[in-house]
């Protein structure tokens, strides 16, 4: 079937990179994306795709009902990817207003919205609604512990989580109480091209770049599962078109990586590419700018992610190494300048522990 495929968030991070997936990999379908265009969103991450008339560009908020049923409506949506959201912890703690009115009334809204399109079209059973969460929603995990599955308990510890919780519940109960063709994933730590750069790996990046210090929370000690955009593109293709309604799937990169490691390996990453690429770095080596500050409230210690269900049921794997991911990674800020320089202004100046 030719897809009409609305995704939410899709001028950020991960819903950016699964926009050029998808466009790429079913260039048949018909593509539209919403986006308010907050801080995080960018409209230069798709704009190549609204020039080529590849997809259709909506600026407006998820919370806003009348526009999402028109969108609905005009463009005969028949599979939603909602990716639009708050996503950073340390804006969570000094503002968690923004947080419950996008992740947990955006995702009402839109959910009430496709459902009333879904009935109107007498509940196409090929239909789908995929909400795309987080790992955090689990809670923190300890050194010893099992890596989070699809049972695991809900026990989320921030403002963001809790509201993303909150939405992932909100999903499920519309596809039980009303047979919305609903699906929710959780994802561990993602990273790659497009990063807004006051996340973790962007931000090492670019301070380095820069010469400025790269700071890491606390010890240094978190620990992340690491995966490459790209391979949740590939992840989140799978699901909305394979899966079936009220499924679940937990989506990881078997990398777990304490965040000093990761910013070291970055850091050396930077020192040997830039030459390679004619940039000349203001301070050599890289690692002389990383400075350790206090850590943030609630900061959970370890995340990992079980991913044998969405293996074995839709034969997805990573195909991405980390170190590999994080080569392409590095030479990416080092030729994108453009792209991340007029968003500096924007970004918080303190790192997130992801």
């Amino acid at each position: 079937m030719n897809r009409h495929v609305l995704i939410t968030g899709g001028a950020g991070f991960i819903a950016g990179n699964l926009t050029h997936h998808w466009c790429a990999a079913h260039p048949q379908d018909r593509v539209v994306v919403l986006d308010a265009l907050t801080y995080a969103g960018n409209r230069a991450t798709i704009e190549p795709l609204i020039e080529a008339d590849r997809i259709r560009f909506v600026q407006g908020d998820i919370c806003d009902r009348p526009l999402v049923e028109r969108v609905l409506a005009e463009e005969g949506i028949t599979h939603v990817a909602h990716l639009a959201a708050e996503s950073h912890v340390d804006r969570s703690i000094t503002g968690p207003g923004a947080f419950l009115a996008t992740n947990v009334t955006g995702t009402f809204t839109l959910l009430e919205a496709f459902r009333a399109h879904w009935m109107r079209a007498g509940q196409p059973q090929a239909w789908r609604f995929l909400h795309v969460s987080t790992d955090e929603v689990f809670g923190s995990l300890e050194p010893t512990d099992p890596p989070f599955c699809e049972t695991t308990a809900y026990d989320p510890r921030s403002p963001y989580s809790a509201s993303k919780a909150a939405s992932d519940h909100l999903a499920r109960a519309w596809q039980h109480t009303y047979g919305l063709p609903v699906l929710v994933s959780n994802c561990s730590n993602n990273y790659g091209p497009y990063h807004y750069p006051e996340k973790l790996i962007p931000l090492a990046l670019v301070n380095g770049l820069r010469g400025q210090p790269i700071p890491v929370y606390g010890d240094g000690r978190n620990v992340r599962d690491w995966l490459y955009v790209e391979d949740h593109c590939r992840a989140l293709e799978l699901i909305l078109t394979q899966a079936e309604p009220g499924s679940t799937y937990c989506i990881g990169g078997r990398n777990e990586v304490a965040n000093i490691d990761l910013v070291t390996l970055l850091c050396d990453l930077l020192d040997e590419l830039a030459p390679l690429h004619g940039v000349t770095l203001p301070v050599s080596p890289s690692r002389e700018l990383i400075t350790y500050v206090n850590d943030r409230p609630g900061h959970d210690r370890r995340y990992a992610i079980d991913a044998g269900r969405i293996e074995a049921d839709l034969g997805w794997r990573p195909q991405v190494t980390v170190q590999e991911g994080l080569r392409r990674t590095v030479a990416w800020y080092l030729t994108h300048q453009a792209w991340w320089e007029p968003l500096l202004p924007k970004v918080v100046r303190q790192p997130t522990g992801q």
